[in-house]
C-alpha cells in the first residue's frame, strides 16, 4: 500500500476549544446576569460553574500559553448574559469590553478567534420570562443579541458559530441535560424547540452576511456517522435513518432549507407536529452558511429497533453520568439504538475503546453532502489527570487518542474531506457538563478541585501537561510530527 504523504493545508487552523460557562467563572462579576447554568442542579460531588477555571481573570495568561503551543485559532464562546444580563434590552458595557480585550489578546499572537454565539448558557431571565426556547419570541431575542455582537465585533471576529450542539439538546433532551427546566419534555416539545432554534440560526446567518460581509458563519452541531451494527439491510437502513434524525435534520435545514424525509415517519409514529410559520423554510433555504463546524468524539453503531411506546419515567432524577441513562435517551423506537462496536481501538495506555476514524468518516460524508468547508470544533479525551509532586502531568492516553485521530483525519483530507481547522476540546481544563472539574480534557492543567468554596479564593495555577508539548510539535510541523 502506498504511503500517504499528503500534508494538511498550509493555512490549517490548529487550535483548541472552550465555552464561556465552563471556563470563565466570574459569574457575578461586572454586571453579568445569571444563566440557567448558574442555577442548574449539580450531580453529587461536582462543582458549580460559578468559578470554573477563572479564565475571566486569567485570560492573558491562558492566551499566552495557547500562543506558546502555536495556536492559529481559539474556538471560544460568548456568554449572552455577560453581554445582556437579562437576555434582552440593556447591554452591559463591561461585558462588551471583556470580550474585546480577549480578541485583542488573541490577535496579538496571531490567533484567530472562532466564536460561538450560544453555547447552552441561556440567560436565566429568558427561561423564566418566556419559557426559554419553547417560545418563538426567543428567535427575536437571539437575533437582537447577535446584532449587538456583529456590530461591536465586526473587526475582531472572522469566524462565527451560531449554536453549539443544538442537536444534542434535542436528541438527548428528554430531561434537559443542559440545565434549563430539569423537567421531562415530550418529543413534540423538543422538536418544536429544534425548529425554533433553527429558524433563529438562519436569521442570524442572514444578519451576519448583512452586517459582517468579511466574516464567515456556520452552525456547530455534534455530528457523527452511524455505522450499521451488522450487514443485515435492516441495520443499514436503521443507520441511515438515525443519521437523518440525529445529524442531517439540523444541517439539512440550514443548507437545503428542508428536513430529511425519513424523519417525518418518526414524527408520525410519535405524534410530533411542528408549528411551521410562513417564511420559516424560505429563511432557512436562503441563509447559506459559509462552513460547518462540528463536534465529533466518536461515531455511533446502530441496530434496528422496532417501534414501541417509550416510558422514560424511570430516568427522572437519575444520574446523567451513567451510560445507561444516555443509552436509554438515545433509543429511538422505530429507528434504532446504539450498541457497542467490537472493532473500535483500545487505547494502549488506559484500555478505553475509542474511534479514531470518527472525523475521517464523518468529514467525508459531510463534504459529499454539503460541499462546504469544515472546522472540527470539538474532539478530545476526558480523564482524571494527576498533578505530580514535581508539577508535571503525564497524559499519554490523551496523546494516543489525538495522535490516532489526527492520523486518520489527515488521510480523510487526502480522500476529499474539506477540513480547514481542528480545535479539540479543550484548550485548558474546564468544568465538564455533567462531571465537574475532575474529568479533564485540556492541554493546560488548572489547579483546582470540586470544592467551590476553595475555588472562590484559589490561585488556580496553570501547568503544562505532556500533551501541551506534544501538540506544540504537531502544530509546528503542520501535522507531520505526531510521534
Amino acid at each position: 500500500m502506498q504511503e500517504n504523504n499528503k500534508s494538511f493545508p498550509k493555512d490549517f487552523l490548529w487550535g483548541a476549544s472552550s465555552s464561556s460557562a465552563q471556563v470563565e467563572g466570574g459569574y457575578d462579576c461586572d454586571g453579568k446576569g445569571l444563566t440557567i447554568w448558574d442555577v442548574k442542579k449539580l450531580n453529587p460531588g461536582t462543582c458549580s460553574f460559578h468559578y470554573a477555571s477563572d479564565f475571566y481573570h486569567h485570560y492573558k495568561e491562558d492566551i499566552a500559553l495557547m500562543a506558546e503551543m502555536g495556536f492559529k485559532a481559539y474556538r471560544m464562546s460568548i456568554s449572552w448574559a455577560r453581554i445582556m444580563p437579562t437576555g434582552e434590552g440593556e447591554v452591559n458595557q463591561a461585558g462588551l469590553d471583556f470580550y474585546k480585550k480577549v480578541f485583542k489578546e488573541c490577535h496579538k499572537y496571531g490567533i484567530e478567534p472562532i466564536v460561538t454565539i450560544f453555547h447552552f448558557d441561556l440567560p436565566l431571565a429568558l427561561q423564566q420570562k418566556y419559557d426559554g426556547w419553547n417560545n418563538r419570541l426567543l428567535i427575536d431575542k437571539y437575533v437582537a443579541y447577535c446584532k449587538v455582537l456583529f456590530e461591536h465585533y465586526k473587526e475582531d471576529v472572522k469566524y462565527w458559530l451560531t449554536y453549539n450542539e443544538q442537536n444534542m439538546t434535542i436528541f438527548y433532551g428528554a430531561f434537559d441535560m443542559t440545565g434549563g427546566t430539569g423537567k421531562f419534555q415530550t418529543l413534540n416539545t423538543l422538536y418544536n424547540q429544534a425548529h425554533i432554534q433553527l429558524v433563529a440560526q438562519a436569521k442570524a446567518i442572514h444578519l451576519c452576511h448583512e452586517l459582517c460581509p468579511n466574516a464567515m458563519i456556520g452552525p456547530a452541531p455534534n455530528i457523527t456517522t452511524s455505522y450499521p451494527n451488522t450487514a443485515n439491510p435492516i441495520d443499514y437502513i436503521a443507520a441511515m435513518n438515525m443519521d437523518d434524525l440525529r445529524n442531517n435534520f439540523y444541517t439539512d435545514a440550514l443548507v437545503f432549507g428542508e428536513y430529511p424525509k425519513s424523519v417525518y415517519r418518526y414524527f408520525e409514529m410519535n405524534d410530533i407536529k411542528l408549528d411551521i410559520h410562513e417564511g420559516d423554510f424560505e429563511c432557512m433555504k436562503t441563509c447559506h452558511p459559509d462552513f460547518i463546524g462540528f463536534n465529533c468524539y466518536g461515531n455511533d453503531t446502530t441496530k434496528y429497533l422496532a417501534y414501541y411506546e417509550q416510558d422514560l419515567d424511570s430516568l427522572e432524577n437519575a444520574d446523567n453520568r451513567n451510560m445507561s441513562y444516555l443509552r436509554a435517551l438515545g433509543e429511538k423506537p422505530g429507528i434504532g439504538k446504539a450498541c457497542e462496536n467490537p472493532f473500535f481501538e483500545k487505547n494502549r495506555f488506559d484500555g478505553n475503546a475509542f474511534d479514531p476514524y470518527c472525523i475521517r468518516v464523518t468529514a467525508r460524508r459531510l463534504s459529499d453532502r454539503y460541499h462546504l468547508p469544515l472546522i472540527i470544533t470539538e474532539n478530545g479525551y476526558g480523564r482524571a489527570d494527576i498533578l505530580e509532586e514535581d508539577q508535571t502531568i503525564h497524559d499519554p492516553y490523551r496523546i494516543e487518542h489525538l495522535r490516532r485521530t489526527i492520523e486518520e483525519m489527515k488521510i480523510g483530507i487526502e480522500e476529499g474531506a474539506n477540513i480547514i481547522g481542528y480545535c479539540p476540546w479543550s484548550a485548558l481544563d474546564l468544568v465538564s457538563t455533567r462531571e465537574g472539574i475532575s474529568k479533564r480534557y485540556g492541554f493546560i492543567y488548572v489547579d483546582r478541585d470540586e470544592d467551590d468554596e476553595k475555588a472562590k479564593h484559589a490561585q488556580m495555577k496553570r501547568y503544562r501537561k505532556d500533551s501541551f508539548y506534544w501538540y506544540k510539535k504537531v502544530i509546528a510541523s503542520n501535522g507531520e510530527e505526531l510521534y
